[in-house]
């Protein structure tokens, strides 16, 4: 997701943000919010992904062990002994958990985008619009 080369681009093509209209300026600190957004909702969705995939070993792992092997699972700070169906049983509701976490954060990571995209495309189309004659340097503009 590309977005910090459109806001550097957005500010320094015009100066600095307090040169930029208004509603423009506001645009442009939604999209740096939105990009604040996407970061966050992008790291939060490679956490699910990583503990998903550790999940996946530890179940595919489980599988290859004797059902009265003797188990441990960490709580904290402790190994506290588990039995099998247990750990299995554990193991399958964290997998759907992540499954489903994961799932979240994407459908929320496309609509990040979508909204970023789509504010992205009005302020460029206000910004290239800006010095021609109906914009602030035009008639009754900034040059008035």
């Amino acid at each position: 997701m590309e977005l910090l080369g459109f806001l550097s681009v957005a500010t320094n093509s015009e100066g600095m943000q307090g040169n930029l209209p208004p509603e423009a300026q506001e645009k442009l600190e939604t999209l740096q919010d939105l990009q604040e957004t996407a970061q966050n909702v992008a790291q939060q969705k490679q956490q699910a992904e990583t503990n998903l995939s550790e999940t996946e070993t530890a179940l595919e792992a489980l599988d290859g062990v004797d059902e009265d092997s003797v188990m441990y699972r960490e709580v904290g700070e402790l190994l506290i002994q588990t039995d099998y169906d247990d750990a299995s049983e554990d193991l399958e509701e964290k997998l759907e958990s992540l499954e489903v976490r994961v799932e979240q954060l994407t459908k929320q990571e496309e609509r990040v985008q979508e909204r970023f995209e789509k504010l992205q495309g009005e302020l460029q189309e206000m910004l290239s619009g800006a010095g021609g004659p109906g914009g602030p340097q035009g008639p009754g503009g900034a040059g008035a």
